[in-house]
């Protein structure tokens, strides 16, 4: 498998609740580096902007409010499969479903509240990442 990078985000739920360093270190302990940080604050614009891709969604709305309603952590993490390996380190969306000992099955609050995001693909992951960083800041 190849060396890939990926977005990353702690959700508002997570960062309220202090658990940057614990979701860091799931990512670590499944062999994932971390490349690139920062904590940011984002506007209800720049979130809806990110998530632009669900604007047709019920969910929109309420997604950009939340991810908008306190700090969040932006990451790219670096590793071999890291796109497969972070979501299966982040687990199901629905914390329900989620397999024990996975970020979202510990500290998810519900559906909507699930602590992380990562990209999907590695063209979803190269305009995520670009979103949030300039090459300068990435420095595996």
């Amino acid at each position: 498998m190849a060396t890939e990078r990926t977005l990353s985000i702690i959700k508002p739920d997570a960062t309220k609740r202090n658990l940057t360093g614990k979701i860091n270190a799931k990512f670590e302990d499944a062999g994932l580096r971390i490349v690139a940080q920062k904590r940011i604050q984002l506007t209800p614009a720049q979130a809806g902007q990110f998530y632009a891709v669900h604007k047709e969604r019920p969910f929109y709305g309420e997604l950009c409010e939340f991810m908008a309603s306190a700090p969040v952590v932006v990451q790219v993490l670096e590793g071999e499969g890291a796109i497969a390996k972070n979501r299966e380190v982040m687990g199901a969306t629905n914390p329900a479903d989620a397999a024990p000992g996975t970020i979202r099955a510990e500290f998810a609050e519900s559906v909507g509240e699930n602590s992380v995001h990562g990209s999907d693909a590695p063209e979803t992951a190269k305009e995520e990442i670009a979103f949030f960083f300039s090459g300068l800041e990435l420095v595996g």
